[in-house]
């Protein structure tokens, strides 16, 4: 008798010799594909109703709580947020334009008619480095960005010249932004009239006026920088690239855009 599991030796050794059952063995590959599309495709970032959704595109027809229920027992969870500091100079005599979007985030039908613009920070063992983006609110797609290791009004501009040479938008579009003074400067605020593109600035001290660019920081943060150490601003610079270029735009889905990625988004309008 076998005195830990109270069961027969016998009785034992036939339980061992069982084969797996096929729910155990289903339930393992689901594991594995779990893990794959959590680790090696998606930088650990999904959580579990968006490997859900990736399941049943490859035809792993699979309930969310059991998904949710088996990363759960593995140890498997999205990359967690963590909190960042503003970058918003506000104290400059600039003119400062009105709140045209009003946090009306759905309201872009199409590409190139909304765009919401920021700026972030990312340390290297070289010093800050800085991000500036633009975000095309009907897809979610980063249109334009720049990087600097200083905060200029130069460098801001880099990024709507990239926005602008890519899309060609009309003179329909309405460009959101803080009312930072790289965004309320003379040369910014005549290269949006030159282009016919109209200004909307947040209220003041008011981060949830410009909501979409925080979560993308967010994101970009949670899921990249912060599990980072760049030794050189360039070492960041390529990573930053490759994360927007590569997997943000055209890799990563988005729930809010059912289940699609920012590129397939806009092609499937």
């Amino acid at each position: 008798m076998c005195r830990v599991l109270k069961v027969s030796r016998s009785g034992y050794y036939s339980w061992r010799s069982r084969p797996e059952s096929k729910q155990s063995q289903k339930r393992k590959k689901l594991l594995k594909n779990i893990r794959e599309i959590h680790s090696k495709k998606h930088k650990d970032s999904y959580g579990s109703p968006r490997i859900c959704n990736e399941l049943k595109k490859q035809g792993n027809f699979c309930n969310e709580k059991t998904v949710a229920k088996i990363m759960n027992e593995a140890g498997i969870q999205a990359k967690t947020v963590k909190k960042f500091k503003l970058t918003t100079d506000s104290k400059h005599s600039y003119p400062v334009a009105d709140n045209v979007l009003n946090r009306e985030f759905d309201q872009a039908t199409a590409p190139n008619q909304i765009w919401v613009s920021d700026i972030t920070y990312i340390w290297t063992f070289e010093g800050w480095m800085y991000l500036a983006c633009i975000v095309d609110l009907y897809s979610r797609k980063v249109v334009g960005w720049s990087m600097s290791s200083r905060m200029t009004k130069e460098f801001v501009m880099d990024s709507l010249n990239m926005a602008i040479h890519q899309r060609h938008p009309s003179k329909k579009l309405l460009h959101h932004s803080d009312r930072g003074s790289q965004y309320c400067s003379d040369k910014y605020q005549n290269l949006l009239k030159e282009k016919g593109i109209r200004c909307s600035m947040s209220r003041k001290g008011n981060c949830w006026d410009n909501a979409v660019m925080e979560s993308f920081f967010a994101t970009l943060k949670k899921e990249l920088v912060h599990h980072e150490r760049y030794k050189t601003r360039a070492e960041a610079r390529q990573s930053i690239f490759e994360y927007i270029e590569v997997f943000y735009n055209r890799e990563r889905v988005h729930s809010a855009l059912g289940y699609l990625t920012p590129e397939q988004f806009e092609q499937s309008a």
